[in-house]
């Protein structure tokens, strides 16, 4: 799906096995660049390379043209792919500085973040070739994209401003309303949302778990993302002090009231109402979610 001049969507669908006999169905975005050369947002799932090169082909381009992969961070339905590509195409990876050990060793990550399914979507190691912080990066044919540090949902996750054409890539860095939330720090989550609404020029939002979105709705995503927090914040609050502090039960009653299906309580999900429960109080979540009027960053934008 082509959603700006050069930029294109490819969708890819996958199953999590989150216990024996249940499968949750989820999907991850992948994004790209067509300029000179081709660049790769994120590489999704282990098996995702005939889906992204048949893609490349049908729009007339040609896979060998890809010459870097970016991810917005290491976690494995974002680099599973990444192995094939590389192998397929001798493109550079390049990584968030925070990220490149889990992206280097995915044998540390599972150790360190053990998920569902980890090791039947993500196809193995991969060297960085280019270290990332904030800053601009030169994709090799002349233009640039901008590297935004976004920690939250992962400590070493980055979002990326294409500023030529007004695109934003923001990764899973914003959570959506009715879907699974992951991050694990609270914060800094909130903290990285407000830094993407005080971008200027954005006219395209691109997530990785939700269809793109344009104009004002740029910022009803950004503000139901940040409101999102807050209401999981009250929730976990409300359950700790009515059940105690044993997280799996707090979790499946949150997960209850947030209307997720039951596949949804997985170590993921538990690891997110962890977070809550280290942070000092409410006060810290509603002090950083007040926002400025809306007025402001819609012209900011150039939308109005």
């Amino acid at each position: 799906m082509r959603v700006s001049k050069s930029v294109h969507a490819i969708k890819i669908p996958f199953k999590l096995q989150v216990s024996p006999g249940k499968t949750l169905d989820r999907f991850v975005y992948t994004y790209l660049i067509y300029g000179k050369q081709i660049c790769l947002i994120d590489s999704g799932v282990s098996g995702s390379t005939d889906l992204i090169f048949n893609y490349i082909r049908e729009t007339g381009r040609d896979p060998n043209e890809i010459a870097m992969v970016v991810f917005t961070h290491a976690h494995a339905d974002h680099i599973g792919g990444a192995v094939a590509v590389q192998k397929s195409t001798r493109c550079k990876i390049a990584a968030h500085i925070d990220d490149v050990p889990w992206v280097e060793d995915i044998e540390l990550q599972f150790r360190e973040r053990p998920t569902p399914s980890f090791h039947s979507i993500v196809g193995g190691s991969v060297k960085v070739d280019l270290v990332l912080r904030d800053g601009d990066l030169d994709l090799g044919d002349g233009s640039t994209i901008k590297v935004i540090h976004t920690p939250g949902h992962s400590r070493g996750h980055i979002a990326l401003l294409y500023e030529e054409e007004g695109v934003l890539f923001s990764g899973d860095s914003v959570p959506l309303q009715g879907d699974i939330p992951i991050y694990e720090d609270v914060i800094s989550s909130i903290k990285s949302i407000k830094k993407l609404r005080n971008l200027e020029g954005v006219k395209v939002l691109l997530s990785s778990w939700d269809e793109p979105r344009y104009g004002d709705q740029i910022y009803e995503i950004l503000d139901e993302g940040i409101k999102y927090i807050q209401d999981i914040h009250h929730e976990v609050l409300r359950q700790k002090g009515i059940l105690g502090a044993d997280t799996i039960t707090v979790a499946t009653q949150v997960g209850k009231k947030l209307r997720l299906p039951e596949t949804a309580l997985n170590p993921l999900f538990f690891k997110t109402i962890e977070a809550h429960g280290c942070v000092g109080g409410l006060g810290d979540i509603s002090s950083l979610a007040c926002v400025a009027g809306r007025s402001q960053y819609d012209n900011k934008a150039g939308l109005r």
